[in-house]
């Protein structure tokens, strides 16, 4: 239960290796909880209480099988809890999810349940092979949403990690009515609930066939995306 499965890494979404790998029924055998993307980068993937919802504009919950590119999943038993009030912006729930970390070498699952004053959100959208992901970035669906409640979704990754993880927090919002989401921009509460797991084993599993194996993933992704974020 404390183990964070992902398919493929960062460094190979940056670089625009965005073909599917693994099903999406071999996914879920390994949690119920995460996020990630579609082949192509069509819309973005958030996973909760082990259903798969597809973002882009609009959201549809997916139930066939398919693969996936990129994804990250564990199985979601929450080791803390916490609240706060009047959370004014992202950096704010980012400093009270930084109180409940207790190393900054190990992985964390964290998800938040609010009913959200603003969310400011972003969505990829379908985009030729080989597109690098800062490229991608530039003709991303936004969207704001207001009192909206919902659940943020999400992991927190080593800064020593971006080879292959994407270091800092990384959050995808959907809605309780699961009609509206999202890759988080930023964000604003009256009150929220946060619960933490601590992940202590990672489980990558790397494609074995397409441009994954003759991409070159020597660079380091971190400052492409930082950007993206």
């Amino acid at each position: 239960m404390s183990t964070l499965y992902q398919i493929s890494t960062s460094s190979a979404l940056v670089e625009g290796v965005y073909s599917g790998s693994v099903c999406s029924s071999v996914l879920l055998e390994h949690g119920d909880f995460g996020l990630g993307t579609f082949e192509n980068l069509e819309g973005e993937m958030v996973i909760l209480n082990g259903e798969i919802y597809q973002v882009a504009e609009t959201v549809h919950h997916r139930t066939d099988d398919f693969l996936v590119p990129f994804a990250a999943i564990t199985h979601f038993r929450a080791k803390s809890s916490f609240e706060i009030d009047n959370v004014a912006c992202l950096k704010g729930i980012e400093l009270a999810c930084d109180q409940q970390r207790i190393s900054d070498n190990l992985f964390y699952a964290l998800r938040l349940d609010a009913i959200f004053e603003t969310i400011d959100a972003r969505a990829v959208h379908s985009v030729p092979r080989s597109t690098r992901l800062l490229d991608a970035a530039k003709t991303q669906l936004e969207f704001h949403f207001e009192n909206i409640e919902g659940t943020l979704v999400g992991f927190w990754s080593p800064r020593y990690s971006s080879s292959f993880s994407v270091p800092g927090y990384h959050l995808h919002f959907i809605s309780k009515d699961r009609t509206k989401g999202g890759h988080l921009l930023d964000c604003s509460a009256r009150k929220l609930k946060g619960r933490v797991q601590v992940l202590s084993e990672y489980d990558i599993r790397l494609p074995d066939t397409g441009a994954f194996l003759t991409t070159n993933l020597s660079k380091d992704p971190a400052s492409d995306l930082a950007k993206t974020e």
